[in-house]
Protein backbone atom coordinates (compact mmCIF):
# COMPACT_ATOMS: atom_id res chain seq x y z
CA UNK A 1 0.00 0.00 0.00
CA UNK A 2 1.39 3.40 -0.97
CA UNK A 3 0.78 6.43 1.14
CA UNK A 4 -2.57 8.56 0.53
CA UNK A 5 -4.51 5.34 -0.18
CA UNK A 6 -5.47 4.74 2.76
CA UNK A 7 -8.32 7.13 2.27
CA UNK A 8 -9.48 5.83 -1.27
CA UNK A 9 -10.41 2.36 0.13
CA UNK A 10 -13.16 1.14 2.60
CA UNK A 11 -11.77 -2.53 3.57
CA UNK A 12 -7.84 -2.66 4.27
CA UNK A 13 -6.59 -6.73 4.57
CA UNK A 14 -4.64 -6.78 7.58
CA UNK A 15 -1.47 -6.28 6.28
CA UNK A 16 -2.65 -2.90 4.84
CA UNK A 17 -3.37 -2.40 8.28
CA UNK A 18 -0.17 -3.97 9.87
CA UNK A 19 1.33 -1.51 7.25
CA UNK A 20 -0.45 1.71 8.62
CA UNK A 21 0.30 0.69 12.55
CA UNK A 22 3.93 -0.36 11.56
CA UNK A 23 3.32 -3.79 13.38
CA UNK A 24 3.88 -7.60 11.92
CA UNK A 25 0.73 -9.65 10.24
CA UNK A 26 0.51 -11.63 13.76
CA UNK A 27 0.11 -8.50 15.68
CA UNK A 28 -2.28 -7.26 13.28
CA UNK A 29 -3.98 -10.38 13.35
CA UNK A 30 -3.94 -10.89 17.39
CA UNK A 31 -5.69 -7.60 17.64
CA UNK A 32 -8.70 -8.67 15.36
CA UNK A 33 -8.98 -12.08 17.09
CA UNK A 34 -8.75 -10.67 20.73
CA UNK A 35 -11.52 -8.24 19.45
CA UNK A 36 -10.04 -5.37 20.16
CA UNK A 37 -9.98 -4.53 16.46
CA UNK A 38 -12.88 -5.29 14.97
CA UNK A 39 -12.71 -6.84 11.36
CA UNK A 40 -14.80 -8.80 9.13
CA UNK A 41 -14.40 -11.90 7.07
CA UNK A 42 -14.92 -11.81 3.55
CA UNK A 43 -14.90 -14.82 0.58
CA UNK A 44 -14.69 -18.19 0.84
CA UNK A 45 -11.05 -18.43 2.67
CA UNK A 46 -12.69 -16.24 5.45
CA UNK A 47 -9.52 -13.22 4.69
CA UNK A 48 -10.36 -10.56 7.32
CA UNK A 49 -10.86 -6.90 6.28
CA UNK A 50 -10.79 -3.84 8.45
CA UNK A 51 -13.40 -0.76 7.81
CA UNK A 52 -10.98 2.29 7.26
CA UNK A 53 -13.33 4.47 9.58
CA UNK A 54 -12.80 1.31 12.19
CA UNK A 55 -9.34 1.84 12.09
CA UNK A 56 -9.17 5.51 12.41
CA UNK A 57 -11.27 4.68 15.35
CA UNK A 58 -8.89 2.50 16.79
CA UNK A 59 -6.12 4.89 16.26
CA UNK A 60 -7.93 7.85 17.67
CA UNK A 61 -8.87 5.63 21.30
CA UNK A 62 -5.05 4.62 21.42
CA UNK A 63 -4.23 8.31 21.52
CA UNK A 64 -6.62 8.87 24.29
CA UNK A 65 -5.97 5.60 26.13
CA UNK A 66 -2.22 7.01 26.06
CA UNK A 67 -2.81 10.20 26.78
CA UNK A 68 -4.84 8.85 29.69
CA UNK A 69 -2.04 6.41 31.02
CA UNK A 70 0.85 9.17 30.90
CA UNK A 71 -1.89 11.59 33.30
CA UNK A 72 -2.25 8.98 35.39
CA UNK A 73 1.89 8.47 35.91
CA UNK A 74 2.58 11.54 36.14
CA UNK A 75 -0.27 12.74 39.03
CA UNK A 76 1.15 13.48 42.36
CA UNK A 77 1.10 10.75 45.01
CA UNK A 78 -0.75 11.28 48.45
Amino acid sequence: MKGGQVAERRFLTLTDVGEVLNISSSQTYALVRSGELPAIQVGGRGQWRVETTVLEDYIAKAYEKTASALKADSAPSL
